[in-house]
């Protein structure tokens, strides 16, 4: 199974190989999604999902809602069954044992809410296996260091949402856990807190943890994470180190024309030939449809409708932005949703916890 590049959109197999090298997967701390597949009635939430995610950095789960992302994730922990396919840690089957050693945030938050923080918590270590001294250091430590020592003796309800959503984030670090995946954690989250949460994902992956994340915010995303896998409609549509993923696509094309912040001259250019990725302030972003002859004369119409249109402060080639490439694969917003949730959803654990 490829692990630097893996698509689900068959046409643009040929198109994403060329641009970005493949490699094979190798052995190690490895977790690897084999081919799930999962149904719900006529919805097929999973259909064939394949990745890989190394040790050592933060990689981003990607995909507009709908595309099977918290599908794949309550996969990892059993929380839903699979109709076929396989998750595997180091080369084997996940199992109990494993995913002991392994720290989930849920998308849908749930914890104690009547039930002391500090007590929880240290519960929580204990359930992955720590000793109760063990489990009350560390929950304290973690407490500290995010700013939540004085309210260890609180109960959940009595905290705002997002020093809950702190809470939850620690239950799912408490253990020191080998993979670590988090659905949509920064959700909510100040500037301070989701700076605090970047600065933890970083450090977990430093220390040699397995690290996935899920996150609309793909600005976010293409500053903190290392490596990237964008999904759609159940299947994985590109994967790799983000530099890769966003070297592999055609620069594009930026023109500014200050004196015209609304770019109404690119009213006159071929859309058949450019397409306005993004304006601001008269900065225009502009994607060049692949033709014959050097990228610069294709460029050439653009610059001369711009200054007909007024003086021309920057003209150039820019490597394209995460956003741009994820919009070019899956063809809409990562927080657009198409999908219609499947009712089998709701009957299934919405909690961590081990199904035994």
């Amino acid at each position: 199974m490829p692990s630097s590049v893996v698509t689900g959109n068959r046409e643009r197999v040929g198109v994403l190989r060329n641009v970005i090298p493949t490699t094979p997967v190798t052995s190690g701390h490895v977790l690897e999604m084999d081919e799930l597949v999962r149904t719900y009635g006529t919805v097929r939430a999973l259909d064939g999902m394949s990745f890989t995610v190394r040790p050592g950095a933060v990689t981003g789960f990607l995909g507009p809602n709908g595309a099977g992302k918290t599908t794949t994730m309550r996969a990892i922990f059993r929380l839903t069954e699979l109709d076929s396919g396989q998750v595997r840690w180091q080369g084997a089957p996940v199992d109990a044992a494993a995913r002991r050693r392994f720290g989930y945030l849920p998308e849908e938050r749930g914890l104690y809410p009547t039930m002391r923080v500090a007590d929880q918590l240290r519960y929580l270590g204990q359930l992955r296996g720590l000793d109760k001294h063990t489990a009350a250091h560390r929950s304290a430590e973690w407490l500290e260091r995010l700013g939540l020592a004085d309210r260890s003796r609180s109960n959940l309800e009595d905290l705002s949402l997002g020093n809950q959503q702190r809470i939850q984030l620690i239950s799912a670090l408490v253990h020191e856990p080998d993979v670590l995946v988090l659905d949509e954690p920064f959700s909510g989250l100040d500037p301070i807190a989701a700076d605090a949460l970047s600065k933890i994902l970083v450090s977990e992956a430093r220390r040699g943890a397995t690290v996935l994340f899920s996150s609309h915010q793909l600005d976010l995303v293409e500053h903190l994470c290392e490596d990237a896998v964008i999904v759609d409609h159940g299947r994985a549509v590109a994967q790799g180190p983000l530099d890769e993923l966003v070297a592999g696509h055609d620069p594009v094309l930026l023109i500014d024309l200050p004196d015209d912040p609304d770019a109404k001259w690119t009213a006159q250019l071929d859309d058949e030939r450019f397409t306005v990725l993004n304006n601001t302030s008269g900065a225009v972003r502009l994607s060049l449809d692949a033709g014959d002859g050097a990228i610069v004369e294709l460029a050439q119409p653009a610059l001369d409708a711009a200054r007909q249109a007024g003086s021309v402060s920057r003209f150039g080639f820019e490597r394209r932005t995460l956003a741009e490439v994820f919009l070019d694969l899956v063809g809409r917003p990562a927080d657009e949703d198409t999908s219609t949730p499947p009712d089998d959803v709701a009957a299934e654990p919405a909690l961590t916890g081990e199904r035994r």
